[in-house]
């Protein structure tokens, strides 16, 4: 039976984002055909977490609503180098558990990170959605490959716009930024686009 994660924010005992997390659990039983759920916030209050700090809390669950958890300390991560990798027939619409397909992905690519193209569009990370920022304002790619959460909340507060970001208008931008439900928002925490080894029209953009 298929697996499915949730890797939620926790710091100073306080647990983030809950509302988008319960729904898009709550999204992966029906769209399976499953009655019910599982209850994030009762499966938080029963660890009885009492740790200052960040962690991310990392649960595991099936649709027979069996579950495992792990309260993990997390360090935002800085990334060296990206690389544009193509493949216009990975889909992870729902947040599964196996990421074998991401790994290999990986393996494959010369940088420490990759960033997925689909059918020409920027997606996301391996591990994050993305933000890319042209003079003032942050843009998020309408063709993300999981609609995270940290993305929704951003939207619904109007902080990024949502646009079409291709291989074509890649360079328009100056910066990005990796968002998830651990990596939040931050201006000081962004990257050159030169950050990405492959960019189009450098002499070594390659289709993977």
């Amino acid at each position: 039976m298929s697996q499915f994660i949730e890797s939620i924010k926790v710091e100073d005992q306080e647990i983030y984002l809950l509302d988008f997390h319960q729904k898009r659990v709550n999204q992966t039983f029906a769209h399976f055909g499953k009655e019910g759920s599982i209850d994030l916030k009762k499966i938080f209050e029963h660890l009885e977490h009492d740790e200052d700090g960040l962690f991310k809390f990392r649960i595991v669950y099936d649709l027979d609503k069996k579950v495992r958890t792990q309260m993990i300390p997390y360090a935002i991560p800085e990334i060296q180098d990206f690389q544009l990798v193509e493949n216009n027939s990975f889909d992870y619409s729902f947040k599964f558990e196996d990421r074998k397909e991401l790994e290999k992905m990986k393996m494959k690519s010369k940088a420490e990170e990759i960033i997925i193209v689909k059918n020409n569009h920027i997606t996301d990370t391996s591990f994050s959605n993305l933000l890319f920022l042209k003079g003032k304002e942050w843009f998020t790619p309408n063709t993300y490959l999981l609609n995270g959460v940290q993305r929704q909340d951003l939207l619904k507060s109007k902080d990024i716009k949502e646009t079409e970001i291709t291989l074509q208008n890649l360079k328009q931008f100056s910066h990005f930024q990796l968002i998830n439900s651990l990596n939040d928002f931050d201006e000081n925490f962004i990257y050159p686009i030169a950050r990405i080894i492959n960019l189009p029209g450098n002499e070594e953009y390659l289709d993977l």
